[in-house]
C-alpha cells in the first residue's frame, strides 16, 4: 500500500512537472513571436549605388525640398526619417539625385498605402572594381556599408530594387575589357545580401555629354557594356541618358537631368513589374 501511493505521488509529480514544461514553452514562443519584427509589406525599399551621378551633384532647389511623409529615407545616424533633398550624406559635395523625383513618380501610380524608402549607398568617384573588393572609397567601406543597410531595411520593409549609376571611374583603356564581368560579379553579390536572386537592377547610361572625343568615346563604351549586360542577363535593365544635359563640367548631371533620371527610373521598374504580373 505505501509503495502504491509512493508511486501515485512520483506519477503525479511528474505530470505536474511536464505541464509546467509546455507552459513555459508555450509562453516561449509567444514572446519569440511578439519580439519577432515582420517587414512591412506595403513599405517598399528601393536602394541607390554606385558613385557621383548617383550620390548627386545637381543644385539643390526649392522645389527639391518638397517632403512627403510617403517618401522615408535614412540619415548618416541609421534613423528612419522623413526625406529631402540631399539624400546622400557620405560627401560634403553631394547635393541633388534622383531619389526624391523616383519616389515620387512612383507614388504617382501606387495605392496610397504605399511608402516608399529610398536608402543612399552612392559614393562620388567609386569604381565598380572597389564595391566588389569591398574597398574603403572616401571614408566608406562601399559593400559593408550596402550590406548593413540592407540588414537594416529588412526590418523596415520589402526590398524591390536597386538603382545603380556608375561607369565614368571605369571608362578607361584599362578597365573596359573588364568592367561587364566586374559589374556582373558585384550585382550577384548585391542580391544574395538581399537574398533574392531575382531582385531587378536597373543601370543607368553615364552621360553623353563628354569631352574630349576620346573620353566620349569610353563613356559610350561603358553605355554600350551596360546595355549588352540588360540584354544578356534576367532582372538587368537599363536606362537611357538620352537628352539629359550636364552642369557644365562634362561629368555630372545637372538638376534638371538628375529629375528625369528619377522619372526615367521609376517608369522602367513600373514597366518591369507590369510585365511581371502577366
Amino acid at each position: 500500500m505505501k509503495n502504491s501511493a509512493v508511486n501515485r505521488y512520483r506519477i503525479r509529480f511528474f505530470i505536474l512537472l511536464f505541464l509546467i514544461f509546455c507552459v513555459s514553452c508555450s509562453e516561449n514562443n509567444t514572446m519569440k513571436n511578439e519580439n519577432k519584427t515582420e517587414p512591412d509589406q506595403t513599405v517598399w525599399v528601393f536602394f541607390m549605388a554606385g558613385q557621383s551621378n548617383m550620390a548627386g551633384r545637381g543644385t539643390i532647389e526649392a522645389q527639391d525640398l518638397v517632403t512627403n511623409n510617403q517618401i522615408l529615407t535614412i540619415n548618416s545616424e541609421n534613423n528612419w526619417i522623413v526625406a529631402r533633398e540631399p539624400l546622400h550624406f557620405y560627401e560634403s559635395a553631394s547635393g541633388l539625385d534622383c531619389g526624391m523625383s523616383f519616389a515620387q513618380e512612383l507614388l504617382k501610380h501606387v495605392s496610397d498605402s504605399i511608402t516608399i524608402v529610398m536608402v543612399p549607398c552612392a559614393v562620388g568617384g567609386s569604381s565598380v572594381l572597389q564595391w566588389l573588393n569591398d574597398e574603403e572609397h572616401r571614408d566608406v567601406k562601399l559593400l559593408s556599408n550596402f550590406r548593413e543597410k540592407v540588414q537594416l531595411s529588412k526590418q523596415k520593409g520589402t526590398i524591390k530594387g536597386i538603382l545603380w549609376h556608375q561607369g565614368e571611374a571605369n571608362a578607361n583603356a584599362s578597365d573596359l575589357p573588364f568592367y561587364k564581368e566586374i559589374l556582373l560579379s558585384l550585382f550577384s553579390k548585391f542580391r544574395a545580401s538581399v537574398e533574392n536572386d531575382k531582385l531587378p537592377i536597373i543601370m543607368g547610361e553615364i552621360g553623353k555629354f563628354a569631352k574630349p572625343r576620346e573620353k566620349a568615346e569610353y563613356f559610350e563604351a561603358i553605355n554600350q557594356i551596360i546595355r549588352t549586360a540588360a540584354a544578356e542577363n534576367d532582372n538587368l535593365y537599363f536606362i537611357s541618358s538620352e537628352g539629359l544635359e550636364d552642369r557644365g563640367d562634362h561629368l555630372h548631371f545637372n538638376s534638371e537631368a538628375q529629375r528625369e533620371l528619377g522619372k526615367r527610373y521609376a517608369q522602367k521598374w513600373m514597366k518591369i513589374n507590369l510585365v511581371n504580373e502577366l
